[in-house]
């Protein structure tokens, strides 16, 4: 990875400053949900994209494996071995036979739970400094082979952008379009969504008299980001997943509802939720339906993003 090497040198560059960085949230413009499968996954065709949502990790040097946080999830998320981050960190020690020894620190606005992958978020974000404070000179590509292990999502916040899931969301192909900003206002719930129980909701729909009517592959919604058109972009939006989630929380449909009021383009469930994204027009426009959806008072607090954004990156 370039960052972890000097321009004459013939090893990777150990940084023995702290090392921070910058990794994004994600959302789903398209998210079609396969059959489950023998190993417990179900096969995805979906396309991530990164907002302007960021949480920042970082890493120092250290005689063991610590981590701290502040922000979002303070005070309740674990900070021990169930957490993504010490999960990362010490997969990637194994993967490069290093000591798993660093003093980490999370700043977090990513909501938990909230659909929009701020745990593999998290996890990137711990690949990339703990690669950068070891030395281990793994590249991107190589990073994401190990998140692979630890999340689906995983593999894309590492290289961010727009692209195409595959897999369980593992396999990551950039999509290419032209250079176009997308506008989004961000409905953040009081509290979160399981991902699992969302998927195991789904199935349990599928197996019922009357089962949502299923997605099917992206080709429309690519067709869509290459007119830059926010009409047509909306228009090709879906997510499997949004039945499971309003069954489970009913009251998200009052959330979509404000939304399409104050006039944004269109409105979906956000990955398994139950955070909820709206397509605006231009900044402006965004700024207007996130006031609106603020006023409705149907949401802890509505935020405006745009993407896409790079994966996790280096401040």
């Amino acid at each position: 990875m370039t960052e972890a090497w000097g321009p004459d040198d013939d090893e990777p560059r150990r940084h023995h400053g702290p090392v921070r960085v910058r990794v994004p949230a994600k959302i789903n413009l398209h998210l079609a949900v396969g059959p489950l499968r023998a190993d417990g996954f179900h096969e995805l065709n979906t396309v991530y994209h990164a907002i302007s949502l960021f949480d920042e990790l970082t890493a120092r040097s250290g005689d063991t494996l610590a981590l701290t946080m502040e922000g979002e999830g303070a005070g309740t998320l674990p900070l021990d071995e169930t957490n993504l981050i010490i999960r990362a960190a010490r997969a990637l020690a194994a993967r490069c036979r290093v000591p798993a020894h660093a003093r980490l620190h999370l700043r977090k606005t990513i909501p938990l739970a909230g659909g929009l992958a701020g745990g593999s978020a998290d996890a990137a974000a711990t690949l990339l400094a703990c690669d950068l404070l070891w030395g281990t000179g793994m590249s991107r590509e190589e990073l994401a082979e190990v998140g692979a292990g630890l999340g689906s999502d995983v593999p894309f916040l590492l290289h961010g952008g727009t692209a195409l899931g595959t897999g369980h969301g593992e396999t990551v192909s950039p999509i290419l379009a032209r250079p176009t900003t997308w506008h989004w206002v961000v409905a953040v719930a009081e509290t979160g969504l399981s991902t699992p129980e969302v998927y195991r909701q789904l199935d349990t729909l599928r197996e019922s008299p009357w089962p949502p009517k299923p997605l099917g592959d992206a080709d429309e919604l690519m067709a869509a980001l290459r007119q830059r058109d926010p009409e047509v972009l909306g228009a090709a939006l879906g997510n499997d997943l949004q039945p499971a989630a309003l069954a489970m929380r009913p009251e998200l449909a009052d959330v979509l509802k404000a939304g399409h009021q104050a006039g944004a383009v269109t409105g979906i469930v956000s990955g398994s939720g139950p955070t909820c994204v709206f397509l605006a027009t231009d900044a402006a426009h965004a700024a207007r339906v996130a006031d609106e959806i603020n006023a409705a008072g149907v949401c802890r607090e509505a935020v405006t993003a745009r993407g896409p954004m790079p994966g996790a990156r280096v401040t």
